[in-house]
């Protein structure tokens, strides 16, 4: 997990993983984890000699919540608001394209397949000819399509878990080892 340097209102520093944020106002000192919710966990005292311990805590509740919940995925789930074709997000079409100069024109469907940590990649599903373009053969690719894209998100989020799991495992690695104590 990535991990940044924070020095605290005392000089001292600390390696703080990532989705924990230092909070330190007037009336308060502590860490703050931001995954899926927020938690504060406060120093204890306003001399900053607790930081070590709270962040700790906060270091363990990150584990906990990254080893028993769902990873944040960030793709969409309903169709944009400007979108008038009605098609589900990830798929756009019909689109109508010229193959060659006696081909006549075809037409397919364009699948955005998302992929966790690489790029996402689009596919075209043939519907047709303009000759034998109907209904029907609309519908079939149009299920193809949702199908495909269903199959792709579901790897991705898969992957995302997967991803989140060996965070937290890292992470966990590395507290047992004494880091993210104060320096």
């Amino acid at each position: 997990m990535k991990t940044r340097t924070v020095t605290i209102f005392t000089g001292t520093t600390f390696e703080v993983p990532q989705r924990i944020q230092r909070i330190d106002t007037k009336a308060t000192h502590g860490w703050q984890v931001r995954y899926n919710g927020t938690k504060f966990f406060k120093d204890g005292n306003s001399d900053g000699t607790g930081a070590a311990q709270s962040l700790q805590d906060a270091t363990r509740e990150l584990i906990k919540r990254l080893a028993s919940m769902p990873a944040p995925v960030v793709l969409k789930r309903g169709p944009s608001a400007h979108k008038t074709s009605g098609l589900p997000p990830g798929i756009s079409g019909p689109i109508v394209a010229r193959r060659s100069e006696q081909s006549g024109q075809t037409a397919s469907l364009s699948v955005l397949i998302p992929r966790f940590g690489e790029n996402n990649q689009i596919k075209s599903i043939y519907i047709a000819s303009e000759a034998t373009y109907t209904a029907k053969k609309f519908k079939a690719a149009l299920a193809r399509a949702i199908e495909m894209r269903t199959e792709a998100v579901t790897r991705y989020e898969e992957a995302a878990a997967k991803a989140m799991r060996r965070e937290a495992s890292a992470l966990r690695q590395s507290l047992k080892q004494g880091q993210g104590g104060g320096a």
